[in-house]
């Protein structure tokens, strides 16, 4: 019996200190005023994008969910609209798997929209395989599609002012490397069929998005836009949709005892978007609805440097 209690102890010892530390919840209180003002989501039809846009959607923004999957994305916008009475929340067909595609998104919503006051930076996967050009699919989608993106919207953020750039990173950055020598000669940043080497390779996407933020700031002072990069928490999303059957199997239950819901996972991407005072903060990293010392590669000027010039020329922009 005593084995027992001291069990039970120790698992509800352990449940607790998790959920105050690597699933620790938090709120957000930002109340910026976003009504009549346009946001893109990118893979808003699901997940943490989808709880971002109703909550925006809510309170009056005009929402551009920039997804891949017209059906899923109808859909969300359909549930989006009955929740939140919203009519300003619509779908624009985006594969950030294919750098055609990012271009046509960007010279279809600068021809259509006459404003952007924020960008949020949110697809993201875990998987093996090639984008459309032939680089790593995480490489690809989770830095560079969105780096293309970014790239083609800025004037249209500046223009109003203000604007602010939301790129979801993820504390997995700790454990990112970026070779930019094996970059140029092979496009990616680790691939392979086992999960453990796709899961090196989305550290390693994630630690681009944490560069990509920090340069991007450098490179955006002295205009109103502002940009935060952000730690969502370990949250019970598609994300890794494309794992083994025996993963999911594995992941599931701890995934459904542990893990963050899409609500609670999009509190720091609102706080990043909504709270007045951050902008001094400009390239900053949150996480818990607050910004976070991070590691030293993670905010190298040489490197977040050099891997926006690689991402330029990888994009055809120089």
């Amino acid at each position: 019996m005593f084995q027992l209690l001291l069990l039970a102890a120790v698992v509800l010892g352990g449940y607790v200190f998790l959920t105050k530390t690597l699933f620790r919840r938090s709120k957000c209180h930002g109340n910026a005023a976003v009504a009549g003002k346009t946001v893109i989501i990118t893979g808003g039809n699901t997940g943490i994008g989808k709880a971002t846009a109703l909550h925006l959607a809510r309170k009056g923004a005009r929402v551009i969910l920039a997804c891949r999957n017209r059906t899923k994305a109808e859909t969300a916008i359909a549930d989006i609209k009955q929740e939140t009475g919203s009519t300003e929340v619509l779908y624009m067909q985006l594969d950030l798997a294919s750098l055609k595609s990012v271009r046509c998104f960007a010279s279809t919503f600068l021809k259509t929209e006459s404003r952007l006051d924020l960008l949020i930076n949110n697809a993201g996967l875990v998987a093996d395989g090639r984008t459309e050009d032939g680089f790593g699919i995480e490489f690809g989608v989770n830095h560079l599609g969105h780096f293309l993106l970014t790239y083609l919207l800025l004037e249209r953020l500046k223009e109003d002012g203000g604007g602010r750039v939301v790129t979801l990173s993820s504390m997995a950055y700790r454990w990112g490397h970026i070779d930019l020598e094996a970059l140029a000669v092979n496009k990616h940043l680790g691939t392979g069929r086992y999960s453990w080497q796709f899961f090196q390779a989305y550290c390693n996407s994630k630690l681009c998005n944490m560069l990509f933020t920090h340069q991007l700031a450098k490179r955006l002072k002295g205009s109103k836009v502002t940009c935060y990069s952000v730690h969502p928490g370990v949250v019970r999303t598609e994300l890794s949709r494309n794992v083994s059957l025996w993963q999911k199997v594995f992941i599931e239950p701890i995934a459904r005892l542990l893990f963050l819901d899409p609500e609670a996972g999009a509190q720091t991407t609102l706080h990043c978007a909504l709270q007045e005072g951050i902008e001094p903060l400009s390239g900053r990293y949150f996480s818990c609805c607050a910004a976070q010392e991070v590691c030293t590669w993670a905010r190298d000027d040489t490197m977040a440097r050099k891997l926006w010039d690689v991402s330029e020329k990888l994009c055809g922009l120089s």
